[in-house]
């Protein structure tokens, strides 16, 4: 799978740009026994009706789905994340260890 995360609304160039991707991964990266890579836009927007057009003659499985920002974490994942102090930490020890 090819994910392409936009920070703006879909664009229809965006799916000839995951057209290329598709096809790079799958002539270059994908084994013999695996199955044709699938391509996902994930945009800020999208609509509907340029979406479809965009998406209309390509015979490769490319999907567009809109995102939505969450202020912080589902109760769920709280405890199963590391803080970004703990992250800020551990990334400053790698840095001093490679110095």
């Amino acid at each position: 799978m090819v994910i392409d995360l936009k920070t703006v609304s879909f664009q229809p160039e965006f799916a000839g740009k995951m057209n290329f991707y598709l096809s790079a991964v799958n002539n270059l990266l994908r084994h013999p026994d695996d199955q044709p890579s699938i391509g996902l836009i994930l945009c800020k927007t999208k609509n509907q009706v340029i979406a479809e057009y965009a998406l209309e003659d390509y015979s490769k499985p490319i999907g567009i789905a809109e995102y939505r920002l969450a202020e912080g974490l589902p109760e769920k994942l709280q405890g199963s994340l590391p803080t970004v102090e703990e992250l800020e930490s551990e990334l400053g020890s790698a840095t001093e260890a490679q110095s």
